[in-house]
């Protein structure tokens, strides 16, 4: 195929605020970078990746197996913070994410970093779960201009389609997902809760304890009204129908007005309506900043 035309089917959307996406092939042993032209994926180049011992999708901490997800930049991490074991620096990425937690995945500390100044390259499978690269092309990620919310999509194997049929997909999602916004406007329950799946759980709450709320909450507004911008929209690798989309929300109501960066897991139902499994805030857990250095730790931000 050639790559410069067909693109990974997990590049979906990327938002404005994202000048570059990431995309790991844990199968072929490869790492794509794309550059955001206009909102649509170019590739820009691809590089030879080390990862996990034991192969794709981590499960528990130490099974030295490397997720498989959708993923974002958290934060820069220098070689002098680091032994020289790292190389000159590394990117930590959110894991677990938020669906690793909900499928109680444990582990920490996946990153994408250099090697031993000694080493050109390590051997397919040599690393604890991270992905590493030569300090040559660890360089060249380090040295560019991330922007925010820099997506890292993992995959074990990837799946590659015409631009026409990218564009079709997101055009697709794109409608169901203007549908939700416009069904919250309505203020009209049952129009907004069909939206949400009868698996979903937010962090702190499951469907019925979140619609009550949003009944009791939109039953004391004269209007609501939604505008979402800068939408991020990636197929979930390892999912069968699942995408992440990220956006900034800004609500506006006759009693109450926020503006908030949000995070929806969509799936695909059975009955061939796409629903939503999870939402709630962006925003960096304890379990995703374990084991980066402290003088990172204050720059790591997933805004």
């Amino acid at each position: 195929a050639n790559l410069r035309v067909r693109q990974p089917d997990v590049l979906l959307q990327m938002s404005k605020s994202q000048s570059r996406a990431v995309v790991v092939d844990l199968k072929a042993s490869r790492m794509y970078l794309y550059h955001n032209v206009d909102g649509l994926a170019r590739l820009e180049r691809s590089f030879y990746v080390s990862i996990g011992k034991n192969g794709a999708a981590k499960r528990i901490e130490g099974d030295q197996r490397t997720p498989v997800g959708v993923y974002f930049v958290t934060g820069r991490i220098g070689g002098d913070a680091l032994p020289d074991f790292f190389g000159p620096g590394a990117l930590a990425v959110n894991y677990p994410n938020e669906w690793d937690l909900r499928a109680h995945r444990t582990g920490y500390g996946i990153w994408i970093h250099g090697v031993p100044s000694d080493t050109f390259a390590r051997a397919p499978r040599a690393s604890d779960g991270c992905i590493a690269l030569s300090n040559e092309h660890i360089t060249v990620l380090l040295n560019l201009p991330q922007g925010k919310d820099t997506p890292v999509v993992i995959a074990d194997g990837l799946n590659w389609l015409e631009a026409s049929e990218l564009k079709k997909r997101r055009g697709d999602f794109n409608a169901v997902l203007k549908r939700w916004e416009r069904d919250w406007e309505s203020a009209d329950s049952g129009l907004y809760g069909a939206h949400y799946s009868r698996d979903f759980h937010s962090e702190d709450s499951d469907r019925a304890v979140w619609l009550n709320h949003k009944r009791r909450v939109n039953a004391a507004k004269q209007f609501i009204k939604v505008s979402l911008s800068d939408v991020s929209v990636f197929a979930y690798p390892g999912e069968r129908d699942m995408v992440v989309v990220t956006f900034e929300q800004d609500y506006q109501s006759s009693n109450f007005s926020n503006r908030s960066r949000k995070r929806q897991y969509w799936r695909k139902e059975a009955d061939g309506v796409w629903r939503i499994v999870f939402e709630g805030p962006v925003k960096l857990r304890s379990e995703q900043l374990r084991g980066m250095p402290y003088s990172a730790r204050t720059r790591a931000s997933l805004r």
